[in-house]
């Protein structure tokens, strides 16, 4: 297939070497000119996947219209926050084409709080059968080494999952399937939130006691919120919920993990902001998620004092206390 990629970050980067492992003929584009040099230059992506040789079979370009031309599949690979300001204008391209369209992104959208599959479907006028999300524990720092790695692709048309599975599925990337899309995007999203939490208690010195905790509750309000918005409870079982949990909680890859634990350490959200290259998507997921928590009644504590702690420069050992400290209540799923 003729297969677009909309951002050349390290996962848009990496997924494209597996899509160009398997035989399609791949673009990248990026408004990143310094990127393109790098890899027609050194044959590395060094700012976002160091020591990393990109195949010189992947074309990395900033023109659009060039990228998108008679393409069949679209991988948006951009931060959540952004992709509203980019869809048009791949719109404006495509014209009469109708590639299937795949995010990768692990965001709600802020103030909306729409799903990215939703973002693409609205600004984009895409129709949703038309549209799939990749999701579960995958690091592009891993999947760029080729370590074997397992996956979800979700469509709320099966066939279109099917087509997603078929067309990244490899030797070390093992994709399942699954209808429930938002069960898929949410667990990809709200995992983010734990993750910060989790870092959080790496950062402030508690052990891993509490880190497991955290881990679990935050798994419950993960379900809660899921359901509640028309997810299936099974899915954050999977690979895109306590698998996706597990691996972005504990990895020294983990963007979010990391932002926690500089934040538990003391240091102010923004400086840690600013000295990243890459987005912790987790940081304006909170803010989501905490606001639709509130909108929906659905009680989601963890999220709260992650909320508070960034946000509200609560005291992360403050936040702890208050979490443990709720009333008591017997342990549910619900």
């Amino acid at each position: 297939m003729k297969i677009t990629i909309i951002g050349a970050g390290s996962w848009g980067t990496a997924l494209a070497m597996v899509l160009s492992g398997n035989g399609h003929k791949v673009t990248c584009w990026t408004i990143e000119q310094d990127v393109i040099d790098d890899v027609k230059s050194n044959g590395q992506n060094s700012k976002y996947l160091r020591d990393i040789l990109v195949p010189n079979t992947i074309d990395f370009t900033m023109d659009l219209e060039k990228a998108l031309k008679n393409t069949e599949l679209i991988v948006n690979a951009l931060p959540s926050q952004v992709s509203r300001k980019v869809i048009p204008d791949i719109v404006e391209y495509l014209k009469d084409n109708q590639p299937v369209w795949v995010t990768v992104s692990k965001g709600i959208e802020n103030n909306t709080f729409l799903r990215i599959s939703e973002v693409i479907s609205q600004v984009g006028n895409i129709p949703k059968n038309n549209i799939a999300a990749l999701s579960g524990p995958s690091h592009a720092e891993e999947v760029s080494r080729r370590i074997p790695t397992a996956i979800v692709a979700a469509s709320t048309d099966i066939e279109t999952a099917h087509l997603v599975q078929n067309v990244f599925k490899a030797d070390f990337f093992r994709v399942y399937s699954t209808d429930d899309i938002i069960g898929v995007e949410l667990g990809g999203a709200l995992k983010n939130i734990i993750a910060l939490a989790a870092g959080i208690c790496d950062g402030a010195g508690f052990g891993d006691n509490t880190k497991a905790a955290l881990m679990t509750r935050g798994l419950v309000e993960i379900n809660r919120l899921g359901v509640k918005m028309g997810a299936l409870s099974k899915t954050f079982a999977g690979l895109s919920g306590m698998g996706d949990l597990i691996v972005t909680c504990m990895s020294r890859h983990s963007r979010n993990r990391y932002v926690g634990e500089q934040i538990g350490k003391g240091r102010p959200l923004q400086n840690v902001l600013d000295e990243m290259v890459m987005v912790a998507e987790g940081v304006k997921t909170t803010l989501s998620a905490y606001e639709l928590s509130r909108k929906e009644n659905i009680e989601m504590p963890i999220t709260e004092q992650i909320y508070l702690t960034l946000f509200e420069n609560k005291a992360p050992e403050k936040a702890m206390y208050d979490l443990m400290t709720r009333a008591s209540k017997i342990e549910d799923w619900g």
